[in-house]
């Protein structure tokens, strides 16, 4: 220890102003660089990455707080050394105006965004030019067809009545805690199948199969996340190793290629049979179906064309399934803690009672307060929390921020929601109201302004699909059900879409009405 002693005494005392001085240096890199005005500092070397690590189990809210005080709404988050992209976070509904509408020829899906969400395919999510041209027509023909309209509401009425709400009453005898996020991604998952496949896996039967294609959509969109965020030469180290989530996202990949082949190798039996026996060749209208039909129009044949429909059914299966999943869960745990809110739309639900079993699309559009309660929780909580663009040519925000080649946008739809110079100041509310005008009839809003179902030429053809679906799911359950949610917190998961972390434990039970009317 006296060795020690004397050395380190030595030592000190031989490079005292060295060492002086080098500290000195430190404090006025840290003082030099270190921002005092709320927003994430991006350091020499290692950029934003000691933010972004202190922050990633909370990143929405991180960056809504920090977009608050940033000038524009917009704020640069620079990699680290060696990393050649730069993210530019905005929540600007300018920005979004212009880069979704105004200047889109110029924010195409690109290459980057290829590479991100590699396992997306060339489906309608990750193509550009003809080849999305010709997937949205094909889609939006469908969608506006009366026949599958007919066979989606029918469907759905079915899963409702044979499905969710039996397996509900169930809960209900048990007087067991479920995870209600769990339950409607099983739904919808299953109506998403039947819709796009033909078929209903059947995963919300009542002993909860493990379907390995759900499971793997989700390791998938946990992977996508990772990868906004993880520095590309870790990203590389990774690929090149065949480990962590460059591994996870492989299997997850051979998990889904092998169960889209079978549901289209099904369905092409199916229709083979079919044509053997002289009778239709489907039973129902999907978009399996749709594609597989016009395989000349696509040009593709073989292992090109098996491509082309697991690309574009793949894509078409996370749009319906999680998105919707998503929705509901956190409109259930929102009116959970807003009773006030459930009692109205009881009383919508009570003032427009069905004229069958099930309320036709026209009853549905008349639920007027309950389409105001699922834009505001949209709002809040969008399904996609953000958006991913990169330029093709340098270009100027109407915010002032500077977009190049090399640095990629990030819209944090999730913070435009939570903008008090957007939505004023009662901003982090859950106010229904704000969706009607004084006659009590729906207000429009902005597209750039409310992002849930994107913006400009690729606006989601779904959606009023996708407000039906909820709106069944809300009228089937609520007044049936009274959900007691266990625990107050609910923190979004780290993923492409807004799932909560750790599921929407619920106990169900019967309403005190229907009790009494019991």
């Amino acid at each position: 220890m006296e060795v020690v002693s004397w050395w380190v005494r030595g030592f000190l005392g031989k490079y005292a102003a060295e060492i002086m001085a080098s500290l000195a240096c430190v404090v006025l890199l840290l003082f030099r660089f270190h921002r005092r005005d709320g927003l994430p500092t991006n350091w020499p070397v290692v950029g934003a990455v000691p933010a972004i690590t202190v922050n990633a189990g909370r990143v929405h809210d991180w960056l809504t707080e920090f977009l608050r005080a940033a000038p524009g709404m917009s704020h640069v988050i620079r990699g680290p050394l060696g990393s050649p992209i730069d993210v530019l976070v905005t929540a600007n509904p300018e920005d979004v105006a212009y880069i979704f509408t105004a200047n889109f020829g110029n924010y195409p899906k690109g290459e980057e965004f290829a590479v991100l969400f590699d396992v997306l395919g060339d489906g309608i999510f990750n193509a550009d030019g003809e080849s999305w041209a010709f997937q949205r027509r094909k889609a939006h023909a469908l969608l506006s067809d009366g026949n599958f309209r007919a066979t989606v509401a029918a469907s759905t009425a079915r899963k409702l009545d044979n499905g969710l709400v039996p397996l509900l009453d169930g809960f209900v005898s048990a007087g067991a805690v479920v995870d209600m996020q769990d339950v409607l991604m099983r739904l919808t998952f299953d109506l998403t199948a039947m819709f796009v496949f033909g078929v209903d896996p059947g995963c919300l039967a009542a002993d909860f199969p493990r379907v390995p294609f759900a499971a793997a959509m989700d390791d998938a969109e946990e992977v996508l996340f990772y990868r906004h965020v993880t520095p590309i030469a870790w990203l590389r180290v990774q690929t090149y190793l065949n480990i962590g989530h460059h591994k996870k996202m492989n299997q997850a990949r051979q998990v889904l290629d092998a169960s889209i082949a079978e549901f289209v190798s099904l369905r092409r039996e199916r229709a083979a049979g079919a044509n053997a026996a002289g009778g239709e060749t489907n039973d129902g209208a999907d978009l399996l179906t749709l594609y597989l039909a016009c395989q000349a129009e696509v040009g593709k044949e073989g292992a090109e064309f098996d491509r082309f429909l697991r690309d574009t059914t793949l894509n078409l299966m996370i749009a319906g399934r999680d998105t919707t999943s998503s929705a509901l869960t956190w409109f259930f745990w929102l009116i959970s803690n807003h009773p006030n809110v459930e009692e109205k739309i009881l009383a919508e639900l009570h003032e427009h009672p069905s004229s069958g079993q099930h309320r036709n699309a026209a009853e549905l559009k008349r639920l007027v307060y309950l389409h105001a309660a699922l834009s505001e929780s949209l709002r809040l909580y969008p399904p996609v929390p953000f958006e991913h663009k990169a330029a093709v040519r340098p270009d100027t925000l109407p915010s002032g921020a500077a977009v190049g080649t090399t640095r990629r946008v990030i819209v944090s739809l999730y913070s435009m929601g939570r903008m008090e110079s957007v939505w004023g100041k009662d901003c982090l509310e859950f106010r229904p109201e704000r969706w009607l005008n004084e006659a009590g009839r729906l207000q429009h809003q902005p597209s750039y302004k409310f992002v849930a179902f994107n913006v400009g030429p690729r606006t989601c053809l779904g959606r009023e699909l996708a407000f039906s679906q909820m709106k069944a799911v809300v009228a089937a359950v609520v007044p049936r059900f009274r959900m007691e949610v266990a625990g107050t917190e609910a923190i979004p998961k780290l993923s492409i879409i807004l799932h909560m972390k750790d599921g929407l434990k619920v106990r169900c039970a019967r309403p005190e009405r229907e009790a009494m009317d019991a």
